[in-house]
């Protein structure tokens, strides 16, 4: 298999807007300056997942998740990193 450059990943990650990203399977409400959402990866009622525009990540503070729109794409579709980029 041929190994992404670090370049490649890194202009995938900037062209990768995580709220286009995110907004895709979760419905996210302004907040501040971050969004927030129903997280998609443990059962909630009320939004714990906050998505930060700014700093390209997202995290939810009651299961934990937290990373970058690949790393969201990769957990939520149970994808391996590279299939994610």
């Amino acid at each position: 298999m041929a190994r992404i450059s670090q370049k490649t990943i890194d202009e995938i990650k900037s062209a990768a807007d995580i709220l286009d990203v995110v907004g895709e399977y979760v419905a996210l409400q302004p907040s501040g300056k971050n969004h927030k959402g129903l997280c998609p990866f443990h059962n909630e009622k009320t939004p714990s997942s906050f998505v930060s525009k700014e700093r390209n990540y997202f995290h939810c503070f009651g299961c934990g998740e937290k990373g970058d729109a690949i790393t969201f794409i990769e957990k939520y579709k149970h994808l391996s990193y590279v299939e994610s980029l």
